[in-house]
């Protein structure tokens, strides 16, 4: 082939530069680009949005136990898990944003504002519990989501995995949260939860003891006075009890601690045995959990007690279950916080207008009760405030009936 015929090589074609993905929604995640395989209904709206919206709870939250933990172990874990919720939270945005709708404007729900303004002024620890329900509630969220990514469901049961064992003050596998134990465990299971509780049986109590007087004395002063020492009685057998319940809880602890320091002096090789099992228990082979054994064991004997404290009997030595007057006197008021409601109006009123008034007053604060009880177990407001609403008013029904009976069979 003569060179004129001889075909000229084809210079190959450039390839063009990928396109650089969009800013994500949060910087401390990329965002994550989902394209629907089917067109997004009504419904798939409303289910993006509740998924969405959990996202944003739980970054506000997480964000704001990471700025008010003092140790830097758990500040990074919470920081860790808002970066892991914000990649979650950006497949919903996207997807939400796909279908028109603007996100731009969501933000915490109530209930995270809630749980966030007790752990701003009271401390992360007294919402751990809280988030561990919250968590064990909604692991499976994402199983039957087929939107969702691949790692989702995992993470979310990994969620609460952790915050379980948070709350328990079991500490973490392999030692990633190595200051987790004994952390949380003076949260005693659920203060937020006794709190209201606690209440709740103030204003249950006092308004089925207001309720009888009414019934037998047609809403008279003696309600008040009833009312009164219903108050008070009910509020110091509610801090009495408590304190008999922590103190006797403290000298339970102070006794076993004590047992672990005379067997540190006196069977050291016993207590470093045990340690080393806890430790292989923990995901450590057995060379690795002995090493760590023998260096708290053969260390320091206030440091190796405090650690056998937590780590066999799960008790935190500084706190010992918490201090049993602080316990006593909060459930004082709150008890009495309760009980003060149904007896309000008859410090200005008497007969059958009180009577009304209190149960008015009193329905309005059990929605609220059962209001701030959904922020726990995260179910309707409608339903859980209903319920308690119908509970309280079946009492105060039962005892004004029966103090009529008992009126009428007195006069």
């Amino acid at each position: 082939m003569s060179p004129e015929t001889k075909p000229k090589p084809t210079k190959p074609k450039a390839t063009p530069s990928p396109v650089k993905p969009a800013a994500p929604v949060a910087a401390a995640a990329p965002a994550v680009a989902v394209a629907p395989a089917a067109p997004i209904t009504p419904a798939d709206v409303v289910r993006y949005r509740a998924n969405l919206q959990g996202e944003i709870d739980a970054i506000a939250l997480y964000a704001l136990l990471a700025e008010k933990e003092p140790g830097e172990t758990l500040k990074h874990f919470y920081t860790r898990m808002v970066d892991v919720e914000t990649i979650h939270a950006n497949v919903w945005r996207e997807r939400l944003e796909s279908a028109g709708v603007d996100t731009s404007r969501m933000s915490p729900a109530w209930r995270a504002r809630v749980l966030m303004f007790v752990a701003r002024h009271f401390g992360p620890s007294l919402v751990v519990p809280t988030i561990a329900e919250r968590e064990a509630a909604d692991e499976a969220m994402y199983d039957d989501q087929p939107e969702a990514l691949a790692r989702m469901p995992g993470d979310e049961r990994s969620h609460a995995r952790l915050f379980r064992e948070l709350a328990n003050g079991k500490g973490v596998e392999g030692g990633t949260i190595a200051r987790i134990e004994g952390r949380h465990r003076g949260s005693g299971g659920n203060q937020l939860r006794a709190a209201v509780l606690g209440a709740n049986d103030g204003l249950v109590s006092n308004l089925s003891i207001s309720m009888g007087v009414a019934g037998a004395s047609q809403g008279g002063h003696a309600v008040l006075i009833a009312g009164m020492a219903g108050m008070l009685a009910g509020a110091l057998s509610m801090a009495i009890g408590e304190w008999l319940s922590v103190q006797s809880a403290r000298e339970l602890f102070a006794h076993q601690v004590k047992v672990e320091r005379e067997e540190l002096l006196n069977v050291p090789d016993e207590e470093e045995e045990e340690l080393t099992l806890i430790y292989q228990s923990k995901g450590l082979n057995r060379e690795q959990a002995s090493l760590m054994s023998q260096s708290i064991v053969g260390g320091d004997l206030g440091r190796a007690v405090d650690t056998l404290a937590r780590e066999e009997l799960g008790i935190d030595p500084n706190e010992l279950g918490g201090s049993a007057w602080v316990a006593a006197v909060t459930s004082f008021f709150l008890f009495a916080l309760g009980a003060i409601v149904p007896l309000s109006p008859f410090f200005f009123a008497t007969g059958l207008p009180a009577v009304v008034a209190s149960i008015v007053i009193s329905a309005a604060a059990l929605m609220l009760v059962g209001a701030a009880i959904t922020v726990v177990t995260g179910s309707s407001v409608l339903k859980t405030g209903g319920r308690q609403v119908l509970l309280g008013m079946f009492a105060a029904a039962v005892t004004f009936g029966l103090g009529a009976l008992v009126g009428r069979a007195v006069g």
